[in-house]
């Protein structure tokens, strides 16, 4: 999946159906999927685990223009959908309002398999997150990848953190839906993996002890698709608006080549102890960008932003060799202006007390493409 010397990449993201009168989530991800899927095709558009949710993917691209009319396009689809059943549509890593428990699930053998195995985990799965595909077609070198990967997926937390509520209440943490993944016994940051058959040998077990369904219920930060030649990096809450996927994506791609090309140099891996990037999570859930994070490969306690830059530095020469830096150059100017999806939930609540005024923002720009 590589062209014109440009490593492929493509979006996944799922949105949240809201009522526009009580600002609160409404079981209609179906209803307004089957209106999308007439502009945007069947394949491009569908449901998922819980009634609330929409799920929305881009084709694969490997120019950043590109992806980002796919992803506007994909945005308006969705929300022209939602207008025509009087609904709207926004996209925050957590339901800000509305009644969530018990889960409306979606009907399929599938999901009834999932709640009979995983009970009440499922109550609570009205989380809304962007999936990245990188094309890596080898299994062996998508797992290398991962394996570098997971130093910084931590700093990814934080600079994506966008789910501040649940259900009506403040969490204190920048990326709730973090927190909430965290509880499933697959799921976080992946293992370190030392060959394709360590990775088959622990799916196997996991499956063996039904704490997994098959390959796609690897619910890891980080996986090779089971069904296209990809590395998928699942890290991240729902993106605020287009632009800030968009950008999401062209530093996703630009880690993974930056990665890619210290596994072909033989460049040494840094291996975090599972504790210490389970802590980094959780602080970089907690203090999303504003704070501080734990550099998981030094161990030591920093601000949050000197980690992030330290993640840019790192991945500026891919960015530059993707033809993406000027554009990102901006994007991320905007990011450290404004700060991250939380932050920004945070200061609408903060307006005037309400949260239906956070809502409020979510809707009025989930098609803004800066």
């Amino acid at each position: 999946m590589r062209a014109e010397g440009r490593m492929s990449f493509g979006v996944e993201e799922e949105y949240l159906v809201v009522d526009p009168a009580s600002r609160e989530v409404r079981p209609y991800g179906a209803q307004v999927a089957a209106l999308a899927a007439r502009r945007l095709g069947r394949e491009r558009v569908g449901d998922e685990i819980s009634r609330f949710q929409v799920e929305a993917r881009t084709s694969p691209h490997t120019r950043l223009a590109d992806l980002a009319d796919d992803i506007n396009a994909m945005r308006g689809a969705v929300a022209d959908a939602a207008r025509e059943r009087g609904l709207t549509v926004v996209s925050s890593g957590a339901p800000v309002l509305g009644e969530v428990r018990p889960l409306p699930l979606t009907r399929g053998p599938r999901y009834a398999e999932s709640l009979a195995a995983f009970r009440a985990l499922d109550d609570e799965q009205c989380a809304a997150a962007c999936h990245v595909h990188v094309g890596i077609a080898d299994r062996a070198t998508a797992l290398e990848v991962s394996n570098r990967l997971r130093p910084w997926l931590p700093v990814l937390v934080s600079l994506t953190a966008n789910s501040p509520y649940w259900a009506g209440r403040w969490t204190g943490y920048a990326s709730w839906r973090t927190l909430s993944w965290a509880r499933w016994p697959v799921a976080g940051p992946p293992p370190y993996f030392d060959s394709v058959a360590h990775f088959d040998e622990l799916l196997g077990h996991l499956h063996a002890a039904g704490a997994v369904m098959d390959q796609g219920g690897l619910y890891w930060d980080v996986r090779p698709s089971a069904h296209v030649p990809t590395l998928e990096i699942r890290v991240a809450d729902a993106q605020t608006t287009a632009g800030e996927t968009v950008m999401y994506a062209a530093l996703v791609r630009a880690l993974a080549l930056t990665e890619l090309r210290a596994v072909h140099a033989g460049e040494p891996v840094v291996n975090p102890a599972p504790e210490v990037l389970r802590a980094a999570y959780w602080r970089a859930a907690r203090d999303g960008l504003r704070g501080h994070g734990l550099d998981a490969r030094t161990r030591r306690l920093e601000p949050a932003p000197v980690l992030a830059e330290r993640l840019y530095a790192h991945v500026r020469p891919a960015l530059r060799d993707n033809g993406d830096d000027a554009w990102f150059r901006a994007a991320w100017a905007r990011l450290r202006a404004h700060g991250t999806g939380a932050e920004r939930q945070r200061a609408a609540h903060r307006g005037g007390n309400r949260l239906e005024d956070t809502v409020d923002a979510l809707a009025g720009c989930f098609r803004d493409a800066g």
